[in-house]
């Protein structure tokens, strides 16, 4: 089978042949070039408004690199025809292979941004003998294309966080969908302040708000301020995993501070080496660890008490009843009250203000957690990883949306990878 045969049956242009098809002897690395012409009486397309216009005159050869064979590379070169549009002027076709001044073919892009999901950015430029530019370029150009064409109708759910993407306090604000019938991320906003957040409310705009049905959340301010006012429909959740984070901060205080005061003091350090002890649940401890707990509750010191505050406090998730699941927070948080455990107060603080707040859990029949959105969490944080930290906004947003945004390819792209 010839090459020339093999290039009509993998990648067909709708007025254009291929002419002469050569290996190219004096390369330094194996090479192919394909000769591209416009199809006998075929007139170009004008780039504008994409209407078939008359000639105009024909610019010099240039060369378009396509998907590779068998590890050789593969060049198309054409020589690009300009046209007179009563409309747009004169401008250069519009060639079907690549678009704009774009030097890599629309499907070796896709090919690029197809290995880009599977591997580093760095790694697809040298197991195709490419460059890093080239692959961000075909990661950017498979983003645009998908948010240009992504369908947000059925939005019910949406869960709200951020994570650090840069030393300093550099945050990102996430927005993903968490429908059970699809889990994906919507929006990339950066910082995490109000303004952030109403960005995205504008974006996502005031019909597809109005039809949420549920919002999750952590208890950062500006988050509670722009939900409060932008989605007051939807039922808020709090995130059951920030709650529970907060409790174990708590106790890591009362701890490292309770250690100190025994060491002054002169006493047994019966908390060295104690803080996982308390942190971990129980069914997720060693036997080693069980045997020192037992140990360790034998003693009458705060963290102890704090410890047994929280294990208690795991009883709260276990209700079905809006109504009783706040009988119990108010007997929880009244007894940690009188505990005189300062870090337990504050978190009891914390709970009786977000009230209303943390009872919605229950009404939304614990369908919403925080899981779905700390899984999406960890895998932005493996995407910045990989490619080893992120100099520019725009780059890590590109990269995010391609890796969690499920975002749409065109049908054609898939015949290649």
């Amino acid at each position: 089978m010839q090459l020339k045969t093999i290039l009509n049956r993998v990648q067909k242009f709708k007025s254009f042949v291929y002419g002469p098809v050569r290996w190219v002897e004096a390369a330094r690395d194996p090479m192919i070039e394909a000769v591209v012409q416009p199809r006998r009486g075929s007139r170009p397309v004008c780039s504008g408004c994409r209407r078939k216009r008359p000639g105009y005159d024909t610019l010099a050869q240039r060369r378009f690199e396509f998907i590779p064979m068998w590890g050789i590379k593969v060049f198309f070169l054409y020589a690009p025809r300009r046209v007179n549009c009563p409309t747009c002027g004169v401008r250069v076709e519009r060639m079907p292979w690549a678009e704009g001044k774009h030097r890599l073919t629309e499907a070796y892009a896709w090919f690029l941004a197809g290995w880009a999901k599977r591997l580093s950015w760095k790694e697809v430029a040298e197991a195709f003998s490419t460059s890093w530019d080239h692959v961000f370029n075909s990661v950017e150009m498979a983003v645009t294309w998908g948010l240009a064409h992504q369908d947000l109708s059925g939005t019910k759910a949406i869960g709200i966080d951020e994570i650090q993407w840069q030393r300093g306090h550099k945050y990102l604000t996430l927005v993903y969908q968490i429908d059970a019938s699809c889990k994906r991320l919507l929006w990339v906003g950066n910082q995490r302040k109000v303004k952030t957040l109403l960005r995205f409310f504008r974006w996502f705009g005031k019909e597809r708000t109005a039809q949420l049905g549920y919002v999750c959340s952590d208890m950062w301010k500006p988050y509670l301020k722009v939900i409060a006012k932008k989605a007051g429909g939807a039922l808020h959740i709090l995130d059951r995993f920030h709650i529970m984070a907060h409790l174990s901060k708590a106790i890591d205080e009362v701890r490292a501070g309770e250690a100190k005061e025994l060491k002054e003091k002169g006493y047994a350090p019966v908390l060295t080496k104690s803080r996982w002890l308390l942190l971990k649940r129980p069914e997720n401890l060693t036997e080693k660890q069980e045997t020192k707990l037992a140990d360790l509750l034998q003693y009458n010191l705060r963290s102890i008490r704090s410890y047994l505050l929280k294990e208690e406090f795991q009883l709260f998730w276990s209700y079905q009843s809006p109504y009783w699941a706040g009988e119990f927070l108010d007997k929880w948080c009244t007894k940690t009250m009188r505990s005189k455990i300062e870090p337990m107060k504050k978190v009891a603080r914390m709970l009786r203000y977000h009230r209303p707040l943390l009872l919605n859990w229950f009404r939304a029949k614990k369908q919403f957690s925080s899981g779905i959105v700390e899984g999406f969490n960890n895998k932005a944080k493996l995407t910045t990883r990989k490619a080893y930290g992120f100099k520019t906004y725009h780059a890590a947003e590109i990269a995010l949306y391609h890796a969690l945004g499920a975002l749409p390819v065109p049908e054609a792209a898939h015949e290649f990878f």
